[in-house]
């Protein structure tokens, strides 16, 4: 078995889309002309986000995240060399500012913003090996 993708629910695929374009330079790899499903091209597992209304279908009532959420149930981290330089482009995007970078003791950079939707993002050089 292997981590095939995350999907994240959203009011509105296409802007979500289209922000973490903007935000995070990733590409959408796939977009569903009904406007409820898209991917973004992440390297080997793919982060996909579903309209509220599909996943109501089948999993009933779908806990909905937004900008009021007081504690995330998850965050994503996007790897990068330069956390500055990723932080202020997503800020200017339009992401939420809430953490600067800061370099922790293990070594690693690492800042987080809040995306349009409200998810956590984590922006983070690689981890050391």
């Amino acid at each position: 078995m292997k981590f095939g993708y995350t999907i994240i629910y959203v009011g509105n695929v296409e802007s979500t889309l289209e922000f973490y374009n903007r935000a995070f330079g990733l590409k959408t790899s796939f977009f569903h002309d009904s406007g409820m499903y898209g991917e973004l091209s992440t390297g080997g597992t793919a982060l996909a986000f579903v309209d509220f209304s599909l996943v109501e279908e089948v999993a009933g009532p779908a806990p909905r995240q937004g900008e009021k959420a007081q504690r995330p149930a998850f965050e994503i981290a996007l790897v990068t060399e330069d956390v500055q330089k990723a932080f202020d482009h997503a800020v200017k995007a339009g992401a939420e500012a809430l953490s600067k970078p800061q370099e922790k003791p293990w070594g690693q950079t690492v800042a987080y913003v809040r995306s349009i939707e409200g998810t956590l993002v984590e922006l983070c050089t690689p981890m050391a090996q």
